[in-house]
């Protein structure tokens, strides 16, 4: 299942306290039966299939995926980055927007109203490795005219999207 592009229209899904429910726990469990995600909110078994299937095919429900620990795999180091572009007009904005995509180390990518024109998150292993990273491949990136970083030293939060209240 893939979101709808950012050209496409797709109607606002109007969700109830059982859809709400089912989006809570499997933010929680996404890993959860059919029969214990219907008993933990309060439905049989038929109707939150279903109810599941519809949030699934709306696109209330993009995917399904394992959360993997960063630090167990040895990427401690995390560095947000301004990026500012030397043109802003949309084909060299779609031309950085496909590049970055592309990069993995790139965990996050926003476009900013500010005085920057995007704010990266970047995972690497070391403050050696963002280094080479931010000149082989940032600095590569389409229009880009300069940066700014800044190290995270610590995580306060990191979550994902659980609450759907």
């Amino acid at each position: 299942m893939k979101p709808a592009g950012k050209n496409e229209k797709f109607e606002k899904v109007t969700l109830d306290r059982f859809d709400r429910s089912i989006l809570s726990v499997l933010a929680e469990d996404g890993r959860i039966s059919i029969t214990d995600l219907a008993r933990r909110i309060g439905l049989s078994k038929s109707p939150t299939q279903a109810r599941l299937r519809r949030l699934e095919e709306a696109g209330v429900i993009i995917g399904y995926r394992a959360l993997l620990d960063p630090i167990q795999l040895g990427l401690d180091h995390v560095a947000f980055v301004e990026v500012r572009l030397s043109d802003t007009r949309e084909a060299a904005l779609s031309a950085f927007n496909q590049a970055v995509a592309r990069v993995p180390e790139i965990e996050q990518a926003h476009m900013i109203a500010g005085n920057f024109d995007y704010l990266l998150k970047v995972r690497t292993r070391d403050m050696s490795a963002y280094r080479r990273f931010l000149g082989d491949t940032i600095s590569g990136l389409p229009h880009v005219s300069n940066t700014s970083t800044y190290v995270a030293m610590e995580a306060v939060k990191e979550t994902m999207l659980s609450d759907t209240t």
